[in-house]
């Protein structure tokens, strides 16, 4: 086990950083801030590969020589068809995103992005997601939980929502918001081993 990093993790989501910790990738915590908009047009495959790239990029640009390391960016969000739900900033958009994801199946779009010397390589995966119908009861009560605030959708796959989902077909890590298949590999380019006796599991944060 070692503590030295191998990567920076340009986002302040602990649920990414714990999913690294999981597959043993030591890592620093290096969030980047930026406009999250979506340009005119954009499908939500290009949105989050760009804002992917983009946090990976930025970050990289930042660390000077004697400290840099290869930077991992991700971006979550979660669409009905082309209509993309953010994150709601309370509980009454909370309430309204439940409502359009009751009964209903939606996609959760993950992309993740590695920049090294080598350049700026990423992936997306996309996942389908099947609510049940919610009852005005239960819609009313998570959304008076924090738990929606800071999720794309306005739901946590891990945490209270779990029993409003009846099917799932694709990747759950990218549903938490970062796909540990795509992850791997990218982080293969750079000399990164599963299972190797050097990176068992740890983060330096």
């Amino acid at each position: 086990m070692t503590s030295k990093p191998l990567i920076y993790l340009a986002s302040a989501s602990p649920r990414r950083s714990q999913l690294l910790a999981q597959i043993g990738v030591p890592h620093g915590v290096r969030p980047a801030a930026l406009d999250e908009s979506v340009l005119p047009g954009e499908d939500p495959a290009t949105y989050v590969e760009r804002l992917a790239q983009s946090k990976a990029e930025a970050l990289w640009d930042q660390l000077v020589p004697e400290e840099r390391l290869p930077v991992l960016g991700a971006d979550t969000t979660v669409a009905l068809g082309k209509v993309m739900l953010g994150k709601p900033a309370n509980s009454a958009e909370s309430r309204a995103m439940l409502e359009q994801l009751s009964g209903r199946t939606h996609q959760v779009f993950t992309a993740v992005a590695l920049r090294s010397d080598a350049g700026c390589e990423s992936r997306v995966s996309v996942s389908n997601v099947t609510f049940r119908d919610l009852t005005a009861r239960e819609m009313e009560a998570y959304a008076a939980t924090p738990e929606p605030l800071d999720k794309a959708g306005g739901y946590a796959v891990q945490g209270l929502a779990a029993v409003f989902i009846t099917r799932i077909a694709g990747s759950y890590s990218g549903i938490m918001g970062l796909p540990l298949s795509e992850t791997a590999e990218l982080l293969s380019a750079i000399g990164w081993t599963p299972f190797a006796a050097d990176v068992r599991a740890g983060a330096a944060t």
